[in-house]
């Protein structure tokens, strides 16, 4: 059988149409649904060849297998397109919803900026700044030739920033600071563990020199700050006078504590910022509150008097094992050259002081001045009139008063025609009773106050003690009479002091001082206002008293151990039964002595007091040496020259 030809492409031959194909201008027209038709596209036209006519089979050979058919691929999905209506309404409503949300940003910025900047400025330095104090420098204490008592020297604080600590090292960095500084190794490391604060002070008051050894360690978060010391060059010398500063700066007791706003100052600041790793940033922003340095005090104490009270005083306590001494040095018009107690503390180791060893028992401890509380008495008698120091009395050693026995400190014989000087001079409690018949309570009262008894001294120290010394209505029956000679009243020994001072300055009372100016940064001294004074006796009764006081310390009196060779001495001892208030009784003794030099005319004032001494009591065995000790080095110290003259003669007894 012969195949008809083809054309290239399988095509139709030229002047032919395909099977099924339309006349051209025509609509080809297909058959459905008829019999013996299939649809377009399927299997009789999948048989047919490229040509459009069916495959033929072929004698003798098997059919061919037929193709695999490709997978079919699901028809590409169609995007849904989103037609606008109205774009131009959609774009404004666009615009109108950017427009709300920069509006948003604009009203939190300007709140932000504007009507808060100042606080959200503040909260965002204040997490960078820190605060650093910068303490005043504490005035300069000296004595009156300017040698420095109390002084501030430079130091440093040691502190730690515990967020910057690495927790590895703490162990080693507590160990070696503790080492370094003398700390627990305990605190170091707790104060180490509190992560929460950036600054923990861990030392005050650290030398430089030890500073700059904890810096040279290398530890991140252990920093210094500056600081100020107080030293006291002299150590324990007048310590109980000049007081301590404590650990935050303020005065802790005596002048110190008395002038302390004085002396501080007005401390300063400085805010620092500090990077995230605890450095300083060089441009950052930094504010400074400059110190305003405190004042000083120059003292009319003398540093070698004082030593040498402190001295004297401490021997006899120790050697007369008495409980506690004082010594009081000054001038006739009230002027403090010395002020020691003993037992006393070094303020450069305060914390290791006791109590008893930090008070100042000069004007903190009150005790029955005994017999020279007489000297009130023989004023009063003199200066009212009643008596001269040639009126003679009859004394027995012994007297009943009611029903109330009163005596002497020793038995004696009666004394006939003894003169009211002999009786100062023996220090008879019956002789002064029987002589003081004639003053009435209010008049013996009121010089007693005008002594100074029952009222502070006015020299500004803290914790004095005004004594005791009750209105004479309060006096009891018999009350007068231990009171005529110096019992059943309580004094500090600065007034007792102070009362053979204003005899001294010829009946006029001049307040007792400590300060006789202040200094200024520059050491420009300012004097002290002038102290109050007042007389309370004339100038003749005050001579007729001395004049009997050198009786006293002649040989015939109860202190010719308080003679000073060279110099005319005036003088009176003391010896008081000690009230104890612990136990509300007497127990014990007080022995004193206070006197005065040159008698013929007045320079110095000292006084010595011990407390309850053991090995003996009598204040011309006791106190008179130690008197006669401190006066002589007084005298020469401010090198008034020998009396010259000799004193007179007392006359003890009446012809």
């Amino acid at each position: 059988m012969t195949e008809r030809p083809r054309t290239p492409g399988g095509q139709a031959p030229p002047g032919r149409r395909p099977r099924g194909q339309a006349p051209r201008g025509q609509t080809a027209r297909r058959t459905t649904g008829g019999a013996g038709t299939l649809p377009e596209g399927g299997r009789a036209d999948r048989d047919r060849t490229r040509s459009g006519a069916p495959r033929r089979a072929v004698p003798g050979r098997a059919a061919a297998a037929p193709r695999p058919r490709p997978p079919r691929r699901p028809p590409p999905r169609r995007l849904a397109v989103m037609r606008l209506r109205d774009p131009m309404k959609r774009l404004n409503a666009g615009l109108l919803i950017i427009a709300f949300v920069l509006s948003l940003f604009a009203g939190r910025l300007f709140q932000l900026q504007g009507l808060q900047s100042d606080k959200w400025s503040e909260a965002a330095i204040s997490q960078r700044l820190r605060k650093i104090d910068l303490p005043a420098v504490r005035g300069t204490i000296t004595d009156a030739s300017g040698r420095p008592l109390a002084l501030t020297q430079e130091a440093r604080g040691v502190f730690v920033d515990p967020s910057r600590v690495e927790p590895a090292k703490r162990t080693e960095i507590a160990a070696r600071l503790s080492s370094l500084l003398g700390l627990d190794v305990r605190d170091v490391l707790e104060a180490l563990g509190r992560e929460k604060t950036q600054y923990v002070p861990l030392a005050h008051w650290v030398s430089p020199e030890k500073a700059r050894l904890v810096l040279s360690l290398g530890y991140k978060g252990v920093g210094t700050v500056p600081e100020s010391r107080r030293s006291y060059p002299a150590d324990a010398v007048a310590a109980n006078v000049i007081g301590f500063v404590n650990q935050e700066g303020d005065g802790g007791a005596g002048l110190e504590y008395a002038h302390n706003k004085l002396l501080k100052g007005v401390d300063g600041e400085q805010r620092v910022e500090i990077s995230r790793d605890g450095q300083h940033i060089p441009m950052g922003e930094g504010q400074t509150k400059d110190p305003v340095p405190g004042q000083g005090l120059r003292l009319y104490l003398d540093q070698d008097i004082q030593w040498e009270a402190q001295e004297a005083v401490a021997r006899a306590v120790k050697e007369f094992k008495a409980e506690s001494g004082t010594v009081v040095v000054m001038t006739p018009d009230g002027k403090v050259l010395a002020m020691a107690s003993v037992p006393t503390f070094d303020p450069n180791e305060y914390a290791k002081a006791t109590g008893g060893q930090l008070q100042n028992r000069v004007v903190q401890e009150a005790f029955e001045p005994g017999s020279t509380g007489k000297v009130i008495t023989a004023a009063a008698l003199l200066e009212e009139g009643l008596v001269t120091p040639e009126t003679a009395f009859t004394v027995p050693d012994h007297l009943w008063k009611y029903d109330k026995r009163f005596r002497d400190s020793s038995r004696h014989p009666t004394w006939k025609n003894i003169t009211f000087g002999g009786i100062l001079a023996k220090s008879s409690n019956i002789g002064t009773i029987l002589a003081s018949e004639g003053l009435s309570n209010d008049k013996l009262h009121g010089y007693l106050t005008s002594f100074g008894f029952g009222s502070p001294t006015g020299v500004g120290l803290p914790g004095e003690t005004q004594g005791l010394l009750n209105p004479p209505a309060k006096w009891s029956g018999t009350d007068r009479y231990p009171i005529s000679f110096g019992q059943t009243v309580s004094v500090n020994a600065l007034q007792m002091a102070s009362v053979y001072a204003t005899i001294a300055n010829g009946g006029v009372r001049v307040t007792p001082t400590l300060v006789a100016g202040t200094l200024d940064e520059a050491g420009a001294f300012k004097p002290a206002a002038a102290p109050a004074s007042r007389r309370v006796i004339s100038e003749e009764t005050a001579h007729q008293l001395i004049r009997m006081l050198e009786g006293a310390v002649g040989k015939d009196g109860t202190a010719a151990t308080a003679q000073i060779p060279g110099y005319r001495v005036a003088g009176k001892t003391g010896t008081a039964e000690r009230y104890v208030e612990e136990v509300a009784d007497y127990q014990g003794y007080t022995a004193s002595f206070t006197g005065m030099a040159p008698a013929d005319d007045p320079q110095l004032v000292v006084q010595v007091v011990l407390q309850d001494p053991k090995k003996e009591y009598y204040g011309g065995v006791v106190a008179a040496p130690v008197f006669r000790e401190v006066m002589s080095f007084a005298l020469k110290s401010r090198k008034v020259p020998p009396t010259g003259t000799v004193a007179p003669t007392l006359k003890m007894f009446a012809d």
